[in-house]
This record gives structure tokens, sequence and C-alpha cells, in this order.
């Protein structure tokens, strides 16, 4: 057990040290030489858990929503708006989530499949928004896979843009902005009335989550 925790930790450090050398430099312009000595790690203890800087990368790209689980939601575009908002919200601070995001967007990572954030953004889009047509929240025109695609999309050209423009410390207005937009188009008036997808929403779910993740411990102390 011992040993187990000490491989968990050792796996972490190199991946929070990985995260940081490849928001920093992107993908082409890391090294294992460089993420090594940010790590502290030797060579055998690296590749004792990734073989690649390739697999470097997608374990970055894995990990970044590996630890938060949006609450479920009564209502589904409500569990919708909370997975973009939380998500720009650690993008603002979370070193895993930076260095993801310039992962999936970095058209010079040559080798490096960066398609699995997005086909996973968009299958979590368009299971929330099938279980939402479900219970009647959707407008009758929506195409649950057609829109979890236009999600997914407009909101990493509005993550590029604000990274571009602010270093991301307007992305909390700009992806509030961007629902307020979009949901009129897919939900209907009841539903749309009840939505809360205000700046501060992102911090509050993320503090939720926080709280739930110290419940156990709390309780068992």
């Amino acid at each position: 057990m011992v040993k187990q925790d000490r491989a968990i930790r050792t796996r972490r450090n190199i991946l929070e040290a990985a995260a940081k050398v490849f928001e920093e430099r992107g993908y082409q312009a890391a090294t294992i030489a460089e993420i090594l000595g940010t790590a502290g790690v030797t060579k055998g203890a690296l590749y004792f858990h990734f073989s690649s800087k390739e697999q470097l990368a997608l374990g970055v790209l894995h990990e970044q929503d590996q630890r938060f689980v949006i609450p479920e939601r009564s209502c589904k575009l409500q569990e919708l708006a909370d997975e973009v908002l939380l998500h720009a919200y650690r993008l603002q601070s979370d070193p895993m989530v930076r260095a993801g995001v310039r992962l999936s967007m970095d058209q010079h990572a040559e080798g490096l499949d960066r398609s699995g954030p997005f086909m996973r953004w968009s299958g979590v889009c368009r299971e929330l928004l099938e279980r939402g047509q479900a219970q009647g929240e959707l407008l009758p025109h929506v195409v649950p896979l057609v829109t979890a695609d236009i999600v997914v999309g407009t909101f990493a050209g509005i993550q590029s843009m604000s990274q571009a423009v602010s270093d991301y410390q307007d992305l909390l207005h700009r992806s509030s902005e961007l629902l307020r937009h979009l949901f009129p188009s897919i939900a209907v008036p009841s539903v749309l009335a009840s939505l809360d997808l205000s700046e501060q929403r992102g911090e509050e779910v993320y503090l939720e989550i926080q709280h739930g993740l110290r419940e156990p411990v709390a309780a068992a102390s």
C-alpha cells in the first residue's frame, strides 16, 4: 500500500510538472529533460509511468477533468451550463486545465491525437441535451448531436479568444455571455428563465464540489 501510494504521488507529480512545461512551452518545444527537471524525478521513474512525451501529453489531457464531477441537477440544461462555467473558472487558475486546453488547441502538436477532449466534451453535452430533451427542456427543432458540437466548438473559440486577449482573465464573462446567446435558441422559455448563467456560477459550482470532496474526511475524523 505504501509503495502504491508513493507511485500515485510520483505519477501525479510528473503530470503536474508536464502540465507546467506544456502550458508554458507548447507541445513541440517541451522536452523530456525539462519535464524531468521540473518534476525532480529520475528518468527511470518517469518512464515507469509514461513511455514518451506523447503519453505524457495524453496523460495531461486525460487528467484535467478527473477530480471534478458536476453534481447532478434536475434540470439538464443547468447541468450543461455548470459544465461550461466550471471549466471556465478552473481554466483561470488550474495548471492542469490550462495545459490541457493549450495541448488540445495546439495545431503544431504533430503526432499528438488532440481529438480526445473534443470528443469527450461533445459526448457529455450530447448526453445532457438528450436527457434534457426527454424531460421537455428543449425546443422541438433541437438535434442534440448537432447542438453538442456547436456548444463545444463555440466554447473552444471563446477560450482561444480570451487567452489571446486577456490570458483568460475575461473568460468568465465571455462564457456567461456565450450561454446567454446560445441557450435561447435551444431551451423552452420556462426552462430558460430558471437557469443560472451568471459569471459567478462557475466558482459556486467549484466550491460546492470542493465541499463535497471534504465531507467524507470530516465525517471520518
